[in-house]
């Protein structure tokens, strides 16, 4: 029968992902190039304004960008289905890369592990990095290596789908909780005025992160992916009843 719901189109939602994807690269580029003063103070030399940097940088552009790009990778890339899991599975590894080496980064600092394991922020950063492994391994396990039986991957793919998308948000939340306390700080300790060039980038870079996630999980959970994943969970579930 007939799938009679409504459905979104893809390709808009599919372009405004994209777009808010590179508006929120292009403006994390510009914030770490052009105030590079707001990642360093006097005391501290080359190398931590490198880390200090990098770390918006891969957190932002590898963690969350790469991640999307990853979620939809079944609606944009065209293929076989092996070929789509095989890119989700690379670009899920690289955004993953990405978030462990960014945390690494912000631990050399001269400051130590201790004294950024204070703020929320870097608590839920760390609740992300680890569910976004335990996903990226009951994934490997499960969809690529083929270690468990067909009906064990039906009963776990919803709960990976979902598991997915709950990190994806998560991510989004922990960006969006740096960048309030990075905005904080520099208001306070450095007087950066409200209407300042900089305290506009970066509150552009909070609605931009915003309307990536809103893009990405609209895209990933309507109506035409539901479709779609029903009918890979029935087809799954044939070939597991012929087996």
């Amino acid at each position: 029968m007939a799938n009679l719901s409504p459905t979104l189109p893809s390709v808009p939602l599919l372009f405004f992902a994209r777009i808010s994807g590179l508006t929120v690269a292009l403006l994390v580029l510009f914030w770490a190039l052009a105030f590079k003063s707001s990642f360093l103070t006097h005391s501290l030399s080359q190398q931590d304004l490198i880390y200090a940097i990098l770390h918006p940088l891969l957190m932002v552009i590898g963690f969350i960008i790469l991640s999307g790009k990853a979620i939809l990778v079944h609606r944009w890339l065209p293929g076989s289905r092996s070929l789509k899991k095989s890119v989700h599975l690379c670009l899920q590894g690289v955004a993953l890369t990405s978030g462990i080496f960014g945390i690494w980064t912000k631990f050399q600092g001269q400051n130590g592990i201790v004294a950024n394991f204070y703020s929320l922020h870097s608590w839920m950063g760390l609740l992300c990095v680890s569910l976004f492994g335990a996903q990226w391994l009951m994934g490997f396990l499960n969809f690529w290596h083929r270690g468990e039986a067909r009906s064990a991957r039906i009963r776990i793919l919803p709960w990976h789908i979902f598991l997915g998308l709950y990190t994806y948000g998560l991510a989004i939340a922990t960006a969006e909780t740096g960048l309030l306390e990075k905005l904080t700080l520099l208001q306070t300790k450095r007087n950066v005025p409200k209407h300042s060039t900089e305290s506009i980038v970066v509150n552009s870079l909070g609605l931009g992160l915003a309307l990536l996630s809103c893009f990405v999980i609209l895209a990933a959970v309507s109506p035409k992916y539901q479709s779609s994943l029903q009918s890979k969970l029935l087809y799954l579930d044939t070939r597991c009843l012929s087996s």
